[in-house]
């Protein structure tokens, strides 16, 4: 048995001392197994449109951009508990009630107003739907035979899924996916620019590269994508290949840029539904009583997580008067630290903060 598992581990450990780190390790499965993918979606390679390679460069290269950051984020030590806790509560009762909240309808962005929920929608689900459409056929997993008689046949990771009319309700959407998806983005992204150039705190908040630049990046795209049709369908393809190509370049800057501006916090989203999971779960358990007011304000696993963590990293809170900053809540921690400075108790003072409960 002893010789067993000491074989394991050197079989373990070969594998991992073939990568010089786990993101080298990720991004070769992660290429492999998208090879394999394509193999079987293209029939051995026999269905491979080579006007789409740019995008399948630029996927490739995103793919490789995502897992170097990921693995650097989530090597951290508070994303390593929110992983493997999320993980062990992924199968909760309100698992899928939290991923229709925090990832199809984005419910936690109404209470930050109807406008901005609004924008959010258009501009998340344009992408998505873009994405659902694109990948697919950039890969090869999807394309579209014509029999000659006015229908089409859908191929399907290399099988006849259905046959559609050409000129049907369903072909309609089918030529027009990425046309719908482009007005989404572009009537979302003009309102979240207008409600920046409006909003005054907005204004004093944002930067040029980090605010503006993406927004900017998701419309030319998305104009340049409409353009493609109007010269196709009204200009008879004029100037359809030289458009073809700003409208390729685009997308493949942005999808190399994607994993390192604010756009990340797409492919990143579906961690809230970890966190949110997290917060219930041991919510439900016990609750820490503040050590100074006594109100209970955070789960006791969230304080003791956090106190451990502040420990990895060299980070102690511990105080003089026998307790750590994380047991206070965050009115009696604010004015504790207020006490420091000044050298009165405020924090024993029974005062309540006059917006502690404020939402925003």
């Amino acid at each position: 048995m002893e010789s067993t598992i000491q074989s394991a581990k050197k079989r373990d450990n070969t594998v991992n001392n073939a990568f010089a780190s786990h993101f080298a390790k990720s991004m070769f499965l992660s290429v492999a197994g998208l090879a394999i993918l394509v193999f079987i979606g293209t029939r051995m390679f026999t269905h491979i449109d080579l006007n789409l390679y740019g995008y399948m460069v630029g996927t490739i290269t995103f793919i490789g951009g995502f897992f170097y950051r990921f693995i650097s984020w989530g090597e951290r030590p508070p994303t390593k508990i929110i992983i493997k806790k999320g993980l062990k509560l992924l199968f909760r009762k309100s698992t899928p009630k939290t991923v229709v909240s925090h990832l199809a309808i984005y419910d936690f962005i109404k209470k930050r107003g109807f406008y901005r929920w609004l924008q959010h929608v258009l501009i998340g689900w344009g992408c998505v739907l873009a994405c659902l459409v694109t990948f697919p056929l950039v890969f090869s997993w999807m394309y579209f035979n014509m029999d000659g008689n006015g229908y089409y046949t859908v191929v399907l990771m290399g099988m006849d899924l259905v046959r559609i009319k050409a000129d049907g309700i369903i072909a309609w959407f089918s030529y027009n996916a990425l046309n719908i998806s482009a007005i989404m983005v572009i009537t979302g992204v003009c309102m979240a620019l207008y409600r920046r150039m409006k909003n005054m705190q907005a204004r004093a908040e944002q930067k040029f590269m980090y605010d503006f630049l993406p927004l900017y990046m998701l419309l030319f795209i998305s104009v340049t994508g409409l353009l493609l049709t109007v010269q196709n369908v009204f200009l008879h393809g004029w100037m359809q290949p030289q458009m073809s190509l700003i409208h390729q370049f685009s997308v493949i800057v942005t999808l190399i840029y994607l994993p390192f501006g604010k756009l990340a916090h797409i492919p990143f989203r579906p961690m809230s539904v970890f966190a949110r999971n997290y917060r219930e779960h041991y919510g439900e358990q016990h609750m820490k009583e503040c050590k100074v007011c006594g109100d209970k304000f955070v789960s006791v696993e969230q304080s003791n997580d956090i106190i451990q963590v502040l420990g990895t990293n060299n980070m102690e809170f511990n105080m003089e008067d026998g307790f750590n900053l994380v047991e206070l809540c965050l009115p009696c921690r604010r004015k504790y630290r207020i006490a420091r400075f000044s050298g009165f108790p405020t924090h024993q003072v029974k005062v309540k903060e006059a917006n502690q409960n404020a939402r925003g």
